[in-house]
């Protein structure tokens, strides 16, 4: 049997989605798909990108060189992979930086990976989307190169690096590839902040939206929103930075000087 038809189709496959295929075509025979695996490998026309994953090398190309999409294989390295954090700002082409470091959500445990020069990162499911049976909320399918994945939409982008800013890339990242998006749902924006009851991520979100209250057209409903999540105590901005931080009562936030005074724009 050639696998030919299956190899256009999926650029980057699954052990699982290869047996799948050739069950449905009379050959479910684990020694047939071992034996087809072996030689498509020795011919050059797919790659191992890790145990019971490939990938496709396009006809004549060469197997040593051969770039690999690394959306599909974030998208590929956990049956449930959700493209998350700051990948899914660059796969909506809204980051300010290009990374080699690409994150994705899972439940299922799964250990990093170095693969053509790129990190994959998995991140857990946020515990409170699991109790809530919430792990889906802000995520979108999209199909690229003939790939199924999923990806957050751009409203829970916005709030997971806010809550999650190690995984966004600092802040001058975070604020500058937000401040590149045009358009949010702000209602789907609160949705899911309230979904994630966290007190400081509340008040992260309200306090970027009144910074941008007027290309954003936040209304002071969004805000009063956040604000009556906002925490009891002043809480850090940042975690682990407690030198030059200004309170700011509205939000009881102790945030740093350089993200209200925007210190990546000065002019050295």
């Amino acid at each position: 049997m050639k696998l030919d038809e299956f190899l256009q189709k999926n650029t980057v496959f699954t052990v699982k989605e290869l047996d799948r295929f050739l069950s449905e075509r009379g050959s479910g025979n684990p020694n047939t798909r071992r034996s087809l695996l072996t030689y498509y490998r020795k011919k050059g026309r797919i790659i191992p990108i890790r145990r019971g994953l490939y990938a496709t090398v396009p006809a004549g190309g060469d197997p040593g060189s051969s770039p690999v999409d690394p959306y599909l294989v974030a998208a590929k390295l956990t049956p449930d992979a959700v493209l998350a954090y700051h990948t899914a700002l660059e796969f909506h082409g809204k980051a300010y930086s290009v990374y080699m470091q690409f994150h994705y959500v899972s439940a299922k445990k799964s250990t990093p990976l170095s693969f053509q020069g790129h990190e994959f990162i998995r991140a857990p499911v946020p515990p409170a989307l699991v109790a809530m049976g919430e792990k889906m909320f802000g995520v979108i399918h999209r199909n690229r190169s003939g790939v199924e994945m999923r990806v957050t939409n751009l409203e829970r982008a916005l709030v997971d690096v806010l809550d999650r800013p190690d995984l966004g890339g600092g802040w001058e990242e975070i604020w500058r590839s937000l401040e590149s998006v045009e358009f949010f749902d702000l209602d789907q924006v609160i949705a899911y902040v309230l979904l994630l009851e966290n007190a400081t991520t509340a008040a992260k979100v309200g306090f970027f939206l009144e910074q941008h209250k007027e290309a954003l057209m936040v209304e002071d409903v969004h805000l009063e929103h956040l604000r009556s999540q906002r925490p009891r105590q002043p809480h850090y901005f940042m975690r682990g930075k407690r030198d030059d931080c200004r309170w700011i009562k509205e939000w009881n936030l102790m945030i740093p000087v350089e993200i209200l005074n925007r210190s990546w724009e000065e002019v050295l």
